[in-house]
């Protein structure tokens, strides 16, 4: 795995959606994290449903072409309201993982209460209360978006699920 300098490491997380995909991306150097950036792609409600998957597809890309992240975390289904919404938001993941391993990103997969659990130290956390977690980990001054929030979280996860892994004695 490329570094970004040192022990450190690149991780962007991602909190899919099929209107509203949320990223965010981490450095890592030991225990501690740094803020890189964070946001939102959108795809656009008047398009049919191929062409918003290729919106999805295409910010990611360049988000990840841009910030050069050495892996990628998302954000796993865990419910959804009716099957409709399941089979969309499925092929939403579908099209940001395939963004990312045309980057040759490893990617890895958790659960919403792994990602809580993580990063609030309780699996059934609010989102408020991971809002806030974010902001007190990553020392920012405001909240990002709900959704870059949520992917900065998953992001801090993978760092949390490597860390073991990626230990300097292992490097």
């Amino acid at each position: 795995m490329a570094r970004t300098s040192g022990n450190s490491f690149r991780i962007i997380g991602i909190d899919p959606g099929s209107r509203i995909t949320g990223y965010g991306i981490i450095d890592v150097t030991g225990s501690e994290f740094q803020f890189v950036c964070c946001g939102v792609v959108k795809s656009t409600a008047s398009h049919k449903f191929p062409q918003r998957l290729k919106e999805l597809f295409d910010g990611i890309h360049l988000v990840v072409s841009e910030y050069k992240p050495e892996c990628a975390a998302v954000e796993d289904i865990f419910f959804a309201k009716n099957p409709q919404s399941a089979l969309k938001l499925g092929q939403a993941r579908g099209a940001v993982i395939m963004a990312l391993v045309t980057n040759q990103l490893l990617v890895d997969e958790f659960t919403a209460k792994q990602v809580k659990q993580a990063v609030a130290g309780y699996g059934q956390a609010s989102k408020a209360q991971v809002q806030h977690m974010v902001r007190v980990l990553l020392g920012l001054t405001s909240s990002p978006s709900e959704d870059a929030s949520d992917a900065l979280a998953v992001a801090i996860c993978m760092a949390n699920h490597l860390g073991g892994i990626l230990s300097p004695d292992k490097l």
